[in-house]
């Protein structure tokens, strides 16, 4: 029988286990697969590292569960699975310990998009639910305790906490969280004060993992070691920081000076001791030759009443944007895409750019390598643009090509470079491209993609970091609406207006009655929906668009009227006479137009421009009224 896991630490200090997801990459895991299957996959292999953890010296093993919940299984379609992945790596980390080593279930973040717009309404019941799901399959595969780890917000640390201390009743609960530097979040609260209230919502042990490096560590649990001497301090520094060596992480840093560093953190008041990312069992067995293993025991004082610390819950507003607000209230807008080259010639593109701006476009689109095809920087050439043309750019960008930190570095160079506008998008899957090495990222969806911008749009990074100014970016989303199921695309326009978005541009139509029905149930939103529109230039074009380009459905009485003429000319005259009237049909009725430049073909699109302008035509109006209520 295993003692007491608190009473055991109170005297001495626990030696835990190391990385088990850079450990297995360095196995030969294909880097950034999920490593959570191999639970169920290859539950041997999990088995193994978890012994050779046991040969090393961990008497505490934590669970290969670390993104085993349902949001983040999601991703590898594997959300259906939550519970059998859970119940198996605790089980399996159970049956290696065999009796002897203790057992931490281990949770991480639920990669929701933290801080929360409403922290008591659905989305924090959705993330509980997330929590509760992998926290009871834990429990029932024997953990011993809960380690909740690698958290940056403090709000979703509490939420996890107060859904584990719903569940284990008085089981230990271990609470630690990433301290970059200086011992503070990456959003600047103090290590001390998240260690409070850490304390306050129900943890045993609180300190910190993962970070960047052991002496950053040691600075993060110097700043706890105020509670070090009623509470027991937690420390998993990582193995310095990665570099890339043949396509595979190398973590740099030796076992033995890390082995060092970890004593000045038992000094300094920890008592559970393992490793992160790129710790192996050599790292481990070092530690465990410089552990001092007896301690004074620690007095049993409560931890006084602080208050707690609140984590600013970020900007739940939206703001129109410069684009928004240069836009013509007294004509329709219109908005006219252009695809970047696939090459390094921009002559074409600025040339056509100028021709729709003089024919009375309002601004600029340009797609981020469309259908994952490589195509110049759409950013750069949008700045171009803007300055060498005078007109206003909208930047499409993914989530496909960049993570996170990359994703935030780019909007922070659309805003140096006067960008007016961002389309979120998710994006087209990298394996339908042409660059057979490309892979995608989606780090995030194109929900928190627009989170992401509105939080930057209040003068705030995802982290909570003040960014010293605001950008002032009009959020756009893309919206495919669906006549014979419009309800779910609905429901995600409704999510990403929430989040900030302004203004959607659509998928194509090619039916007046499909966009009045849209108008009709999308009137509740207030965001402005500029209806997409392609100038087809052939029946070919037509069949294409339709079977090949996802999104597009073009209805089948159209392409039999264009294959009815043999001749391309005879095809692109009756197409030109359809799309015409569908403008004609339309353009009183919508917020804005947004054109669509068929094969790049800018004369076409230039052409139906100088069309609508010259017909006059104003559109809803609903422009004003949003600008004059400020949305």
């Amino acid at each position: 029988m295993k003692p007491d896991f608190l009473e055991y630490i109170q005297e001495r200090v626990l030696l835990a286990d190391g990385a088990l997801g850079s450990y297995l990459y360095a196995k030969g895991i294909e880097q950034g697969k999920n490593i959570e299957r191999l639970n169920l996959s290859d539950p041997d292999l999990v088995y193994s590292v978890h012994e050779e953890y046991i040969r090393a010296g961990s008497r505490l093993l934590e669970t290969n569960t670390f993104g085993a919940n349902r949001l983040k299984l999601e991703n590898a379609g594997l959300e259906g699975k939550t519970r059998q992945i859970n119940l198996a790596g605790a089980e399996l980390a159970v049956r290696a310990g065999g009796g002897e080593a203790y057992v931490a279930g281990s949770v991480g973040p639920s990669g929701a998009d933290f801080p929360l717009n409403d922290p008591n309404g659905p989305e924090s019941e959705a993330v509980e639910a997330v929590f509760r799901e992998q926290i009871e399959a834990l429990l029932e595969g024997g953990v011993d305790l809960l380690m909740l780890e690698t958290f940056s917000h403090l709000d979703e640390l509490l939420l996890a906490l107060r859904v584990g201390r719903r569940l284990a009743g008085k089981m230990p609960i271990i609470a630690n969280m990433v301290y970059p530097q200086k011992g503070q979040t990456a959003a600047g609260l103090d290590a001390l004060d998240c260690g409070r209230a850490s304390l306050e919502a129900g943890a045993d042990v609180v300190g910190s993992n993962c970070g960047r490096g052991a002496r950053a560590m040691v600075a993060a649990i110097e700043k706890l070691s105020p509670l070090g001497e009623s509470t027991p301090l937690a420390a998993f520094p990582n193995a310095g920081f990665p570099e890339i060596v043949n396509h595979r992480l190398i973590y740099p840093v030796e076992p033995a000076y890390m082995a060092q560093l970890v004593g000045d953190m038992v000094r300094a008041g920890a008592r559970v001791v393992g490793g992160c990312c790129g710790t192996t069992p050599a790292h481990i067995q070092e530690f465990g030759k410089h552990l001092l293993l007896k301690r004074r025991p620690l007095s049993r004082v409560e931890s006084k009443q602080t208050g707690g610390v609140q984590e600013s819950q970020g900007p739940v507003t939206a703001k129109p944007g410069a684009l928004l607000n240069r836009l013509p209230t007294d004509k329709l807008p219109i908005l006219v895409e252009v695809d970047p080259p696939t090459h390094l010639d921009t002559s074409g593109v600025l040339g056509g750019a100028k021709e729709l701006a003089a024919a009375g476009a309002d601004a600029i689109t340009l797609g981020e390598n469309p259908l994952a095809v490589l195509r110049a920087d759409n950013i750069s050439l949008a700045h171009r643009i803007r300055s060498e043309v005078g007109v206003a750019t909208v930047a499409h960008v993914t989530c496909r090509d960049r993570n996170a930190l990359g994703l935030q570095s780019q909007i922070m160079g659309a805003h140096l470079l006067g960008i007016d506008s961002i389309l979120a998008v998710t994006g087209d899957p990298a394996t339908t491209g042409d660059q057979p090495a490309a892979s995608g990222v989606f780090d995030i969806q194109s929900f928190g993609l627009i989170r992401m911008i509105n939080q930057f749009n209040h003068g705030r990074n995802p982290a909570g970091k003040a960014m010293k100014g605001e950008c002032d970016f009009s959020i756009g989303a893309a919206f495919s609406y669906r006549p014979n199921n419009p309800d779910l695309q609905i429901r995600r326009l409704e999510r990403k207006a929430s989040m900030g978005a302004v203004y959607a541009m659509t998928q194509p139509f090619f039916s007046a009655g499909a966009v009045e029905d849209m108008l009709e149930k999308t009137r509740h939103l207030d965001i402005l929906i500029f209806p997409g529109i392609f100038p087809l230039i052939s029946a070919r074009n037509a069949d294409f668009l339709h079977h090949e380009v996802p999104g597009i459905s073009i209805p089948e009485d159209l392409r039999r009227r264009l294959w009815r003429y043999e001749t391309v000319e005879d095809q692109r005259r009756v197409a030109d006479e359809f799309t015409r009237q569908l403008l004609a049909d339309i353009c009183p009725l919508i917020d804005g137009l947004y054109l669509i430049s068929p094969l790049n073909k800018w004369d076409v699109t230039a052409m139906l421009t100088r069309e609508v302008r010259n017909a006059g035509w104003r559109g809803s109006g609903r422009l004003a009224g949003m600008l004059q209520k400020g949305l």
